[in-house]
């Protein structure tokens, strides 16, 4: 059997496709169809999925600016995946990151597969479908410090954040690094398919830091802050749901079973989730919320994304379940407890929530529904099944306490350098006249 590729073996395809791997000239073209599909939805989930959902759970005056955070990302994250992105995150590099030069501005990047990444589409629809990841992680941070934060201090923490916090992380899990890459024989062979460390470990725990070194909004605890349209949020919920469909299955980077596999396991975990927050609440407070249901759906997603592509169903609907009662938890009873002010709770939600999915699949790990669990994994040229397990358990635990530690002191770093200089927060006048006025010159509403 030819080498198998590593990202490959990550996205979880049969070990019969792999084997019978076709030549890095070959393009499908109903893959390629595919995966330019799911980098769309993709590219939906943060705006509008994500920009509505953010914009409804604030107050009026903050909407736009909290929407702008998101809609500038698509812009500003594509033109840094453009520069040097995608080589930090997909170039040869070492073990930690990628090299700076090799596709710098795209270079090499062109219609040609990438065998070693893809070898049915071609290498630029790979780094188009990477791209959309790329976005929407640190997009999901801005739920942290809505309602208070300087435009000029977002945009600089992102401008940041992407090459030192993201493309390091997605080298090593998805890219030729030797750390956590265990197609490569990595130090730490830890499984995730789309993106528990990379995407949600990542800017859950930056998002907890953020919401620290800030501070409360001015008025938190003391006064009710909710959230000005439920309905926005629940549009934006829904177009969360069905965006997530391209950032799982289209993790399998073909058209394939193991594309429905993941939709089939990415699809119940959300229901589950959604339920289960539902219930919780309706037992705790006698109704179950609209928001609610809707923050366990969204909590569901991100608990299943890192196991998507190597659990059933049963398991999805097990870590589901799991995931609505954590977050939910976590976003009321965590939180109050040590009255941090995560605005929009991306660390009660996405963080916690992949949390539960990185660690319960140490133990759920199949190799039925991914053979290539059985036989990939050779450190000294001796098979080791990655199979669900104690020892699989630890390096899942491993990963999530150092993508938690790397993303939290690489983020406070960041932090302290753009308060000393350009300082993070609006004066209290802007904060009180609202974000969208003393940032953006507009108003949402007349």
């Amino acid at each position: 059997m030819k080498k198998l590729t590593p990202l490959l073996l990550l996205a979880g395809l049969p070990a019969t496709v792999l084997a019978a791997e076709p030549a890095a000239s070959a393009v499908s073209n109903a893959d390629n169809t595919w995966m330019l599909v799911c980098s769309a939805l993709v590219l939906m989930m943060t705006a509008p999925g994500l920009a509505l959902f953010y914009g409804g759970l604030v107050r009026s005056k903050n909407v736009l600016s909290t929407m702008m955070q998101s809609m500038f990302l698509m812009s500003a994250m594509s033109l840094v995946w453009f520069v040097c992105g995608y080589s930090l995150a997909f170039g040869d590099g070492n073990a930690f990151i990628g090299s700076l030069t090799q596709h710098l501005f795209l270079k090499d990047v062109g219609a040609a597969p990438n065998a070693d990444y893809a070898p049915t589409i071609p290498a630029q629809t790979f780094m188009l479908f990477q791209m959309m990841f790329a976005i929407i992680t640190p997009a999901l941070i801005t739920g942290a410090f809505a309602e208070r934060i300087k435009f000029s201090a977002f945009l600089l923490l992102s401008l940041a954040w992407l090459p030192l916090v993201y493309c390091p992380l997605a080298h090593m899990v998805w890219g030729k690094g030797g750390y956590f890459n265990w197609a490569l024989g990595g130090t730490v062979p830890v499984l995730d398919y789309a993106g528990g460390t990379v995407v949600h470990i990542s800017s859950g725990a930056a998002a907890l830091v953020c919401a620290l070194v800030l501070g409360h909004r001015r008025g938190h605890l003391h006064e009710p802050m909710p959230p000005h349209n439920v309905v926005l949020s629940l549009i934006g919920a829904g177009l969360l749901w069905v965006g997530w469909f391209g950032f799982n299955a289209g993790s399998a980077l073909n058209g394939g079973a193991a594309a429905t596999a993941t939709f089939c396991a990415t699809h119940f975990a959300g229901a589950a989730g959604g339920l289960s927050w539902a219930f919780l609440e309706w037992a705790e407070k006698g109704k179950p919320s609209a928001l609610g249901a809707a923050s366990g759906m969204v909590a569901g997603l991100a608990t299943i994304t890192p196991a998507s592509g190597f659990v059933s169903i049963p398991s999805a609907v097990v870590i589901g379940l799991i995931a609505g009662v954590v977050c939910c938890l976590s976003v009321t009873k965590l939180k109050a407890r040590f009255k941090y002010d995560d605005s929009l709770d991306v660390f009660g939600v996405h963080c916690m929530g992949s949390i539960v999915g990185m660690l319960l699949l140490g133990f759920l790990a199949s190799g039925e529904v991914n053979p290539a669990l059985l036989d990939t994994f050779k450190p000294d040229g001796q098979v080791v099944p990655l199979t669900g397990g104690v020892t699989q358990f630890l390096h899942q635990a491993k990963a999530v306490l150092f993508t938690a530690a790397y993303s939290g002191i690489i983020t406070y770093v960041l932090l302290k350098l753009i308060d000393k200089t350009i300082g993070l927060r609006v004066d209290a006048e802007d904060e009180h006249a609202g974000l969208d006025l003393s940032q953006h010159g507009e108003n949402a509403y007349n």
